[in-house]
């Protein structure tokens, strides 16, 4: 394996440090090198961190136990990190890019275009699978590749009606490989490693913790060209990756719906904030069409 991954996969399995010292450790020091050298006293003066996280950092740095389970995660799964030559052009450039991707199943779905996000809430109506099964499957035989969180509910029903066509999907977790949520998802996770694509930028022994989910919903609107929310709720948890998406200059689609449920209150008010309205698939891919394509070959080849 290249030095270099090593080092950034090792680093990032390390506690104390956030995603952003990383990128300044590689800012200064791109071999990653230096880093193996410092006492935690030079750490925490050359990058303003804590004493205490620093301490914690090199303490993990050093730790043999750690370098013994890196090992064995490497033998195990597929990794990608943010200085291969295959990591997505689209996700490297979105604010706060994931670092080490771990991933089971097909990597070269991280290439595919086109891609659309799928989301909404965990407790979805009467209505949505019927609302899915009505714009999914047009988008799916023109190849387009569903992006979902394995959520409950609309995520699990995006992953499910795709691997139904015979299409691709990637599932973005918020945890660990070892640690599946929710857990009657399990046999869906397996379904898509062998179908299509799991990926985490967390570690598989890491369980998930709620913060996680408004980390990963970056990387599910950064890998797509536009999101799709199904339903939501007025408060709903969806409505973050919503923001993300439009801060990565992403596209935003919203279904409409009975005024008089709960679920649709959130797309309703999306729409009225300036989320397209869709009413079929060709609301999408005329997008794509028009101003998708374009945008997506410029981030490839820029």
């Amino acid at each position: 394996m290249n030095a270099l991954r090593y080092r950034l996969i090792h680093i990032h399995r390390c506690r104390g440090i956030t995603r952003r010292t990383i990128h300044k450790f590689l800012t200064l020091d791109p071999t990653l090198r230096d880093i193996y050298t410092l006492s935690p006293t030079q750490l925490s003066q050359r990058f303003l961190i804590s004493m205490k996280h620093a301490q914690l950092f090199i303490s993990d740095l050093h730790c043999e136990d750690r370098k013994t389970q890196l090992k064995k995660d490497l033998y195990t799964y597929d990794l990608m990190t943010i200085v291969d030559s295959d990591y997505p052009s689209v996700l490297k450039r979105i604010n706060d890019p994931p670092l080490v991707l771990y991933m089971a199943g097909d990597r070269q779905l991280l290439q595919h275009t086109p891609v659309l996000s799928v989301i909404g809430t965990r407790h979805p109506s009467s209505e949505a699978i019927q609302k899915m099964n009505y714009i999914l499957p047009p988008l799916l035989n023109d190849n387009w590749l569903i992006v979902s969180g394995m959520a409950k509910g609309i995520d699990s029903y995006a992953h499910q009606i795709t691997l139904r066509n015979k299409r691709y999907t990637i599932a973005v977790l918020g945890g660990g490989f070892h640690h599946i949520y929710p857990r009657q998802n399990n046999p869906l996770f397996k379904q898509i490693t062998e179908q299509g694509l799991v990926i985490s930028e967390y570690p598989p022994h890491i369980p998930p913790k709620r913060y996680h989910f408004p980390e990963r919903n970056r990387i599910i609107s950064g890998l797509s060209f536009g999101t799709l929310v199904i339903e939501a709720t007025e408060r709903s948890g969806t409505l973050i990756t919503v923001d993300q998406a439009l801060d990565q200059g992403r596209e935003v689609y919203a279904v409409p719906g009975s005024p008089l449920i709960p679920q649709t209150k959130g797309c309703h008010q999306m729409i009225q904030d300036g989320a397209k309205l869709v009413i079929n698939a060709d609301d999408i891919r005329e997008d794509w069409k028009s101003i998708g394509r374009h945008l997506f070959y410029l981030s490839d080849h820029s």
